[in-house]
């Protein structure tokens, strides 16, 4: 397995040191600890890059250095341009399996005037993408394995994502909960066919949100059936909750402590993303804890 790290040397990068070093990786596993010097706030000056990028080089050997208990075998990696792309382009490149990327949290106008590392890397990776971020747990669940909510929506995607997580390593005592969201119906009124027909008008809507409850079942049926094919995961199931999958999800994870959300990526792009959005990125964005978002 391959894991690249992708830190903008914050806090000394501990966050995700603590976030890889937690889990017990398939022996041979490779990860590359990488930054990016932003070139957007430097004036266009050679031996101002070459002093940001010695001492970036400095920052991330040390970072690496902190893997040890992992058992990774650890490359660093310094390269000048921009976050927002070149974490992507480099994943594709070194051939990574899973990328790891914190998240400052930024919202609003913060987010819409600077753009978000986080979110790029989500949107534009050719791997899997965790966004990390920092959990407190209690004393009591020291050492007992992560809490992994998995957000199962029926799909192929969803289901791989089930059967990625089952063969992914995790910490002795880890427990999945799976859910699904059912969103809320919202008919369009046809004037004359409601005035006429109020009590069909009525049932139809009922049935439409039956349908949707039933396959939110069949949905974490299936995702169960691909978690258990992993021996060290405890796996759980809730019954269907109604709401917008991107409140619902972020809000249980919430509810629940979850340390870690996990879902499949659609891979919408373009007019698709724009009129449908992307469930896995409004969640990663907003989420409290750790998202994985998979993808295939």
């Amino acid at each position: 397995m391959k894991l690249l790290i992708a830190t903008d040397l914050a806090q000394g990068g501990q966050i995700l040191i603590d976030a890889v070093n937690e889990r017990p990786w398939p022996a041979g596993s490779e990860a590359c600890v990488l930054h990016v010097v932003d070139l957007t706030p430097f004036p266009l000056s050679a031996e101002l890059l070459e002093t940001a990028r010695q001492g970036a080089l400095s920052a991330v050997k040390a970072i690496s250095e902190r893997l040890g208990p992992s058992g990774l075998k650890v490359e660093s990696e310094v390269l000048l341009g921009y976050p927002r792309s070149e974490i992507s382009a480099f994943a594709k490149s070194w051939g990574a399996d899973l990328v790891f990327v914190g998240s400052h949290g930024g919202s609003g106008l913060a987010r819409f005037l600077l753009g978000s590392v986080a979110q790029s890397v989500v949107r534009t990776a050719p791997c899997s993408v965790e966004i990390v971020r920092a959990i407190t747990r209690a004393p009591s669940r020291a050492g007992k394995g992560l809490k992994i909510l998995f957000a199962a929506d029926g799909s192929d995607c969803s289901i791989a994502a089930a059967r990625s997580v089952a063969k992914q390593p995790w910490p002795a005592g880890t427990r999945v909960k799976i859910i699904s969201a059912v969103p809320p119906f919202f008919p369009v009124a046809d004037v004359a066919t409601v005035y006429f027909y109020p009590q069909q008008a009525v049932l139809g809507v009922e049935a439409i949100e039956q349908a949707a409850r039933s396959r939110a079942i069949e949905a974490i049926a299936k995702a169960q059936e691909a978690l258990r094919e992993s021996s060290v995961l405890q796996v759980e199931r809730s019954e269907p909750l109604f709401g917008d999958p991107k409140a619902v999800i972020v809000d249980e994870a919430n509810d629940w402590g979850a340390d870690l959300i996990v879902l499949g990526s659609h891979g919408w792009r373009g007019f698709d993303r724009l009129m449908l959005g992307s469930v896995s990125e409004s969640i990663a964005m907003h989420a409290r804890c750790s998202v994985e978002v998979i993808r295939h």
